[in-house]
């Protein structure tokens, strides 16, 4: 496998079972990424679009199959060593930005280099200045309800980045906001892109997946290109 590919999925198979029935949601997925690539992952609800973000964020398994994230093999992880790639490797931006409400941009920013057990001070100062680099250097001290949606949303991107990930794994990151909002946040992941990012972007629409420079549909459980 060539050093400059950080994702590498061969037949990967991943079933649930329903009642005594089971259903197959990803068949012999192969897939590789890039270091710096922004690749968005289209496809609708049901397609198993999600099932293959939650394996390529580490959140679930597949039941047969390859994956290699960043020159680790993730099928012969324990639960403890899939908690610490996600903490460090991977960078997650949800649709409804789960931020922690009673604590203001700058500590959602930190928390994940607190939980790593970093120097407070330093993880506050480096959270604020990524937090200045996405235009939000006058809201730090706002908590979330005190935020708009695009600007929470970029509170989220911010806690995705201030670990230095491997990749950012974005699930419907414009989803809960309007259409300049939207934009604006799209803006923000083609700079990002622009500085060497690596991206997944998992979205149902067409308009947005367009905007990232290559595209994988998700049909069925199938990957097409």
């Amino acid at each position: 496998m060539k050093n400059d590919i950080v994702i590498y999925m061969k037949d990967i198979v991943k079933s649930y079972r329903m009642g005594k029935n089971k259903l197959t949601v990803l068949k012999d997925i192969s897939l590789e990424i890039k270091k710096g690539e922004f690749v968005a992952v289209l496809g609708p609800s049901g397609s198993g679009k999600s099932t293959l973000m939650n394996i390529i964020g580490c959140i679930d398994v597949a039941d047969s199959g390859e994956y290699i994230l960043s020159g680790q093999d993730i099928k012969a992880k324990n639960d403890d060593e899939l908690a610490h790639i996600r903490n460090r490797k991977i960078g997650f931006i949800f649709q409804k930005f789960n931020l922690l409400p009673k604590y203001t941009a700058e500590h959602n920013v930190a928390f994940p280099l607190l939980l790593r057990g970093e120097d407070k001070k330093v993880a506050h100062k480096r959270a604020k200045k990524i937090l200045e680099d996405v235009g939000l250097g006058d809201r730090v001290h706002h908590r979330p309800i005190e935020l708009s949606g695009g600007q929470q949303q970029r509170v989220s991107i911010s806690r995705a980045l201030v670990g230095q990930p491997n990749i950012l794994l974005a699930d419907e990151p414009t989803g809960n906001l309007d259409s300049k909002s939207g934009r604006e946040i799209m803006d923000i992941f083609l700079e990002l892109n622009q500085k060497g990012n690596t991206i997944v972007l998992i979205t149902h629409d067409l308009e947005i997946a367009k905007q990232a420079p290559r595209i994988i549909h998700v049909r069925d459980g199938v990957v097409h290109e």
